[in-house]
């Protein structure tokens, strides 16, 4: 059985639920920015997301298991999760995590908005979603606004072309993978989908882990373990699960438009919780996206 793009089942991801859910979505991956960091002092990257997926795939799969859900049904189905896993996952957080060694936070940002931009220009081929003027004018505000919020911050680090086109190539991988679910045509329970695809991203990200990093090397303190927790049940888990739902009731170009809010929950958390100050020019960027958003997420 061929896969074959999906129309929306419901209206739910336009309305005001689906605009609860996108956005509670884009908070919690802002928020991850701050037990993000706590690990990054602790373990190599690629290490932390090996174990934290391997951890949250075991987890959803016992779930799984303990409410009798089928697992998936055929090496076809198999090979669709891994791919899923592999793109959004293990290479879109593996590349990006890498980038950000050396790749300035605001510039990470503005390379990981591009995400609405580029799932836009290739949903009309791949997905049959319109690409509108009124979409397009409101993804080009969107990215205008996340330009304006990063323009003061995105200057003070050299941005090396190589960090820049892995974190872009991680970005890549991520819309793909929204494109491949997208054009799943027979899905596992969501339960068992999310677990797979966890449980295959980790796996996927052993080896290079080994070659690039070494054994397994991590200090295990109570903050390392609380972080740990936190992106395996919060992040891994909770938001993984709420993408997918997400992405099922809506149109991939249109929901992916809230990742503009990303990098100013994170300003807004980093503020409120690690004291980094805000610009003048916060304010004004938080209203282009607003509205930007508005015309993209209002149809037509």
């Amino acid at each position: 059985m061929t896969d074959r793009p999906q129309p929306a089942r419901h209206p739910a991801a336009t309305g005001l639920l689906g605009t609860a859910a996108a956005i509670l979505y884009v908070f919690l991956w802002a928020a991850a920015f701050v037990p993000s960091r706590i690990l990054a002092h602790s373990a190599p990257p690629l290490t932390i997301l090996w174990i934290r997926f391997l951890l949250a795939g075991g987890a959803l799969f016992l779930g799984a298991r303990a409410f009798g859900l089928p697992g998936p049904g055929d090496a076809g189905t198999w090979l669709r999760l891994l791919l899923l896993g592999a793109l959004g996952n293990a290479m879109y957080l593996g590349l990006n995590y890498e980038a950000l060694r050396h790749l300035s936070a605001g510039m990470g940002s503005i390379v990981a908005s591009t995400n609405p931009l580029i799932l836009a220009l290739l949903a009309p081929w791949l997905l049959r979603e319109p690409l509108t003027p009124r979409k397009v004018t409101g993804l080009l505000l969107g990215f205008s606004g996340v330009l304006l919020a990063m323009y003061t911050r995105a200057t003070t680090q050299e941005a090396r072309p190589v960090d820049v086109l892995m974190s872009a190539t991680g970005v890549l991988a991520f819309v793909f993978s929204n494109i491949l679910y997208k054009r799943m045509h027979m899905r596992p329970h969501p339960v068992v989908l999310n677990a797979a695809q966890l449980l295959l991203a980790g796996v996927v990200l052993v080896l290079p882990a080994l070659i690039l990093e070494g054994p397994p090397h991590v200090r295990w303190t109570a903050e390392v373990v609380s972080s740990l927790v936190f992106l395996v049940v919060v992040l891994s888990i909770g938001a993984s699960m709420l993408w997918f739902w997400i992405l099922q009731h809506g149109e991939a170009s249109r929901v992916s438009a809230y990742f503009f809010l990303t990098p100013v929950f994170g300003l807004l958390l980093g503020a409120a919780i690690l004291g980094e100050p805000l610009s003048k020019l916060d304010g004004l960027a938080l209203a282009v996206i607003a509205f930007g958003l508005w015309l993209v997420t209002r149809g037509g």
